[in-house]
Order: C-alpha cells, then sequence, then structure tokens
C-alpha cells in the first residue's frame, strides 16, 4: 500500500510542481486518504488565490439594454425587432473572473464537497469557499474542458490546481443517484499506476540528478529492408527513461508489475523474459548507434516484497534489476533511487 503523502509525491513529480514543503503546508498528517488531501490543497491554495484577487479575464457578453455600449448588432436588433420595445442589442467585453480556469476550481470544490471520502468539517470549509466565489458561474466538467484552458506566465500558479482538478475529474464518480460523489482511487488502477510509476521516475531523475539528463527517448532501428518504404512498418521503440551524462547514458525500463519474478514451469522463480529481451534491445540499439558512451540497463520495480537488486551483464552492458520501496519514508525513496542510478 502506498501512503497517501507518497502517492500525492509522485503525482507532484509526474506534473513537474514538486516542492518538498508542499504536504507539510497543508497538514498532510490530519489527510487520511488522497481525495481528502486533494481538497485540503485546493481549499489552501484557492484561499491565497482570493486573498490576492482571483484571476480576471476578457469575456464577451451580448445584451438587451436601453443604455448601449460596445458594438451594436444591428441585424438581431431587426429580428427581435427590439426598438419596439425602446431596447438596443449590443456586446461589449467585460473583466470579470469568471474564466474557465476558476469555473473549474468552483465545479471541483463542490463536487469534492460532495465526496464522503472527504472528512466532514473540510466538506463544510470548501461550500464555504464555494460562496467566497459568487462571481464564478459553474461548468460541465468533460475532458475537452481541460484541454481548453490557457494559462500565461501571470497565472502558472493556476498549473497545479488544473492538475488536481484533472485528476479529480476523472477518479471522482457521481453515484447512483447524483447526489454525492464516490472516489475511485488511483492507486487500484494498474494501468494509470504503470502510467504514474514512469512518469514519476522521469521527472525525478531529470530533476534530482544534477549534470544529466533524463527523458524518453525515440530509437531508431538498425535496420535494413529489401524496399525501402517497408521500414516505415516497423513499430516505434522509444525506452521509458534515457539518463544522459558526460560519456554515459542509462536505459531505464520502469515496470509497475505486483513482482519482478515469475514461477516457471518446474515451480522455480525466474526474472520475466520479456522485461529483459526489452532492455537488451534498447542497449543493443543504443551501443551501435553510440559505440563510444558507457551504455548501461536497468528494471525498476515497485517493492512488493523482500527488496532485489540483481547485477548482471548483458551483451557485455552492465545491466540491474532492482525493486524501491514506495511505501517507505520519502527520504529512503529518494535515496534509493539517487543510488540504483548512479552506483
Amino acid at each position: 500500500m502506498i501512503p497517501v503523502g507518497n502517492l500525492y509525491y509522485m503525482l507532484l513529480y509526474a506534473w513537474g510542481y514538486f516542492r518538498a514543503a508542499e504536504l507539510r503546508d497543508v497538514g498532510h498528517d490530519e489527510s487520511p486518504n488522497l481525495p481528502h488531501l486533494l481538497a485540503l490543497v485546493l481549499n489552501d491554495r484557492i484561499h491565497r488565490l482570493l486573498r490576492q484577487g482571483l484571476d480576471r479575464g476578457y469575456v464577451s457578453i451580448e445584451e438587451e439594454t436601453r443604455a448601449p455600449r460596445g458594438r451594436l448588432l444591428f441585424n438581431d436588433m431587426v429580428k427581435r425587432q427590439t426598438l419596439l420595445r425602446g431596447l438596443a442589442v449590443c456586446e461589449y467585453d467585460e473583466l470579470t473572473p469568471d474564466v474557465l480556469h476558476n469555473r473549474i476550481l468552483l465545479e471541483t470544490i463542490l463536487r469534492l464537497a460532495g465526496s464522503e471520502k472527504v472528512e466532514a468539517p473540510l466538506r463544510h470549509e470548501l461550500r464555504l469557499t464555494a460562496s467566497r466565489m459568487s462571481s464564478v458561474s459553474r461548468v460541465r466538467l468533460t475532458g475537452d474542458v481541460f484541454r481548453r484552458v490557457q494559462l500565461s506566465r501571470n497565472t502558472a500558479q493556476y498549473g497545479l490546481l488544473m492538475h488536481i482538478c484533472e485528476l479529480l475529474f476523472h477518479e471522482l464518480m457521481p453515484d447512483s443517484e447524483g447526489a454525492s460523489y464516490r472516489f475511485r482511487s488511483i492507486a487500484d488502477d494498474e494501468i494509470r499506476m504503470a502510467a504514474l510509476f514512469e512518469e514519476f521516475l522521469r521527472k525525478f531523475y531529470d530533476r534530482e540528478l544534477p549534470g544529466r539528463r533524463a527523458a524518453s527517448e525515440i530509437m531508431r532501428w538498425e535496420a535494413e529492408a529489401n524496399e525501402p518504404g517497408d521500414l516505415v512498418l516497423l513499430p516505434v521503440m522509444h525506452t521509458d527513461i534515457t539518463i544522459r551524462s558526460a560519456g554515459r547514458v542509462l536505459v531505464v525500463d520502469a515496470k509497475y508489475y505486483p513482482r519482478h519474478l515469475v514461477k516457471n514451469q518446474f515451480g522455480g522463480e525466474r526474472l520475466i523474459s520479456e522485461h529483459l529481451y526489452q532492455l537488451a534491445a534498447y542497449l543493443a540499439h543504443v551501443s551501435a548507434r553510440e559505440p563510444g558512451m558507457l551504455v548501461e540497463g536497468m528494471l525498476l520495480y515497485p517493492q512488493t516484497a523482500e527488496p532485489a537488486e540483481l547485477r548482471y551483464r548483458l551483451l557485455g552492458k552492465p545491466v540491474t534489476v532492482a525493486t524501491v520501496d514506495l511505501s517507505a519514508d520519502w527520504k529512503k525513496i529518494q535515496e534509493r533511487l539517487i543510488y540504483l542510478a548512479t552506483v
């Protein structure tokens, strides 16, 4: 079981917003689960925004009025025959906090206020916070809504909040009556956790290893074909994480699997062959393209039983198969990951 604090740290790294004091700022010791913790973070951050003033943007407004301003819409005036009522139809831009990213914040905290995973006192605080956003209207949340959000350098403080809101959009599901929301934990979704584990490791290594760069790399096949056009049919080959420094390349394959060993037909335990084949292919191609580099590989799994740290030479290249305990104290996780990538 991954503690809620560690899961949140992983999310912060994956989103590119890790800050060592983040959990202490919102009191993670009082957070029994992820939705409660995210609700604490949102409530705390929105209070800061309210003190500073919510971001405002220009919104186009059309209205019938006796005091015209902005642009007169003559065609609409003719269609509606508003002049007979002494009204003009006009359109103008108004500076208002009723912009999309504020609407998303409002809708998300209202959903959290209806979730039993958030403790009652905090649900009450969320409703009070929502009441302070009376100038912001509600919005129907969809996946497309988040793609429409456009932030600038001046609104960068909304970036983390939008990530949290999007995660909660996918995890908070209305109950059968639509009156409250239940939480579908990301930790129970192996596909999403596998993606999070990989992205977390990539961002962690890129941030925590000075002088090195960590990124996913697309690898060109060392292949030829009788017909050159047939080469485009080869599948894309890309690494989970490639860590580069002067003279050294470390290819890391992140494997969010229950165990790093499987039983064979005779009852004995072995490493997972497909994972080794895949890593060996990466190492072979990197070595062929960059013959002067020290090329190494690592299979990295979450630890579910005893820790593992196996070291081999495959194709003449150093290879490590290791685990990291995601339930450990966060400082130990950091130390373990840095050790495995630098030893």
